[in-house]
């Protein structure tokens, strides 16, 4: 199950585990317009992880997500 919410500067995601087996906890997903940030809750630490990617970073993880075992490197450059 997921959730979405659009706030003022973030468009937030919700990853909720369901299942029977072990659950993870809940992993939040903030899409800003200069970086996206997951975080979760560390119920052994009490501690909340968070990862910030660029957005050129997402792009390369969306692509992997639908490419074969390799490396690869993006043909896309950005310009600033």
């Amino acid at each position: 199950m997921f959730t979405i919410e659009h706030e003022f500067d973030a468009t937030v995601v919700t990853l909720v585990d369901e299942g029977r087996e072990h659950l993870n906890e809940d992993v939040t997903i903030n899409a800003f317009d200069d970086c996206v940030t997951l975080e979760q809750w560390d119920p052994r630490t009490d501690l909340v992880h968070r990862i910030t990617l660029s957005p050129a970073q997402l792009a390369d993880l969306t692509a992997a997500l639908n490419l074969p075992e390799g490396i690869y490197r993006s043909t896309k450059t950005t310009g600033g």
